[in-house]
């Protein structure tokens, strides 16, 4: 491919931290960059305690152990998500209630209104490209019918709903740090707890510590550790958060070049968009975004494909994005059909994004704008 979909962006420090980590021999998770890193997450997006983990679905997998969800649990989440949302909630042995998403491609709140039912213990917004529901109005829902809410902030880490960070504003927030996100370690998630509950906290100690109270005991507060719960191996290398705190240094660096790239796409196409061939991304008013994805929406997925195919045979790589859930093998042993959801899977069929990464070269860039111009005019 001449333009690839994604390249990761290295900041300059990432190696140097790396042999610092390594000549401190402290390899495992917990090291010094684990720390700062942690505490960077805290202080600038002010939440109450952040842990880095292995992934975001290791995040979300922690969220659905320490708040107890099991069998006879519901769960409501949005089907036009990664594999990891659901999985989180299949592997407690709780049942997936899958809803509708809005047309900015973020869960329908009216369809979770329909579908809460006494069973309904969590609900898991999905920020899509950097946008969010009214988180609000999904707190307020939270509060009126008891049930948690737990943000799968995977592609949101740096963006805003109104005056606050997403990924801190539920009960639980998740992060992820993979290859193809923003802010980078190759795999990484981070586990944000936004609630003033100590003991909620310690219980997410205990379960990315394999079930111990080994961070107790690091902080000198049990002379010994054991086995004090259920829990998993959900520590990154300490080497990996090395890579990724060189990232968080140019948080704002990163957050301009994906901004310029998204801005000359919305120039470049805008007549394109005016004319009505495609809709370009729809932003909430109360969102400001990270610019971690731009998408094109077609009328209908032979439009859509047959785009697609042009580019690439031209050396872009754009690439459509999820299979809704509910019509998968597993949604559809679940007992869901097609035709369930039909925004959903009119989305999916439509859907098209472009490469956008940090540092992508302007002629790139031009390239795939003429490229898409040339196609229709």
């Amino acid at each position: 491919m001449k333009v690839t979909f994604n390249r990761p962006y290295l900041t300059g420090n990432e190696i140097k931290y790396i042999t610092d980590a390594i000549n401190r021999r402290k390899l495992c998770g917990d090291g010094y960059y684990t720390k700062i890193s942690s505490e960077f997450i805290e202080t600038k997006f002010n939440t109450k305690k952040a842990l880095l983990t292995t992934s975001c679905s290791s995040a979300l997998d922690m969220a659905c152990l320490i708040l107890d969800i099991g069998k006879g649990d519901e769960v409501i989440l949005p089907s036009f998500t990664f594999v990891s949302t659901a999985n989180s909630v299949v592997l407690r042995g709780a049942k997936c209630i899958f809803v509708e998403v809005d047309k900015y491609l973020n869960i329908d709140l009216d369809d979770v209104e329909r579908k809460i039912s006494d069973k309904t213990k969590m609900v898991m917004p999905v920020h899509y490209a950097s946008t969010s529901c009214d988180m609000d109005r999904l707190m307020a829902m939270s509060e009126k019918h008891g049930f948690y809410v737990v943000e799968d902030a995977a592609q949101a880490v740096y963006a805003k709903y109104k005056d606050r960070y997403l990924g801190t504003i539920g009960h639980i927030g998740c992060y992820s740090f993979h290859e193809t996100k923003n802010y980078s370690c190759g795999e990484g998630g981070a586990f944000l707890i936004n609630v003033d509950d100590n003991k909620l906290v310690e219980n997410a100690e205990i379960a990315r510590e394999k079930g111990t109270n080994r961070s107790k005991f690091f902080r000198g507060e049990v002379a010994k550790y054991s086995w004090v719960g259920v829990g998993s191996s959900f520590l990154p290398s300490d080497m990996l958060a090395a890579f990724l705190y060189a990232q968080f240094e140019q948080i704002d660096k990163i957050n301009e070049l994906r901004k310029k790239v998204y801005d000359a796409y919305t120039y470049g196409l805008k007549g394109l968009i005016s004319d009505g061939y495609f809709a370009g991304p729809l932003i909430p008013s109360y969102n400001k975004i990270n610019y971690h994805m731009y998408y094109l929406m077609f009328r209908n997925g032979d439009e859509r494909d047959t785009l697609m195919n042009y580019l690439k045979e031209n050396g872009i790589n754009a690439v459509f994005h999820y299979l809704p859930l509910h019509t998968s093998d597993m949604g559809l042993r679940m007992g869901y059909k097609e035709e369930d959801l039909p925004f959903t899977e009119k989305v999916s069929d439509c859907l098209l994004r472009l490469p956008l990464y940090a540092g992508m070269d302007d002629s790139d860039v031009e390239y795939v704008v003429e490229k898409i111009n040339k196609f229709y005019r």
